[in-house]
């Protein structure tokens, strides 16, 4: 099962602070995403709004799209909160809600 990967700014912004090495790693995460449509570590902060998370504290946070996921930021465990706050204010922009 295909799932197309569309990423945000805030997105981009997040992947290019990371290192190379890190950088593929999360790479590698979405490309099984892609191919597959395996989220693996994943989980559901409701209306709408998911989680990728990895053993290292990084979380990436989607919505699910028609034939996707919108990836809308990224962020580590310690700032959360007030990434799942700023995710959601992303999601108004790309949605009718």
């Amino acid at each position: 099962m295909k799932i197309t990967i569309i990423i945000t700014d805030e997105y981009e912004i997040w992947f290019e602070f990371l290192t190379i090495k890190e950088q593929a790693q999360v790479i590698k995460r979405l490309n099984r995403i892609q191919e597959f449509g395996v989220l693996g570590d994943s989980r559901n902060l409701r209306e709408g709004l998911y989680e990728l998370r990895w053993k290292n504290g990084w979380r990436v946070y989607f919505i699910r799209v028609q034939n996707g996921i919108l990836l809308l930021l990224g962020g580590n465990k310690n700032d959360q909160k007030k990434d799942i706050k700023k995710a959601r204010k992303i999601i108004s922009r790309y949605t009718d809600n």
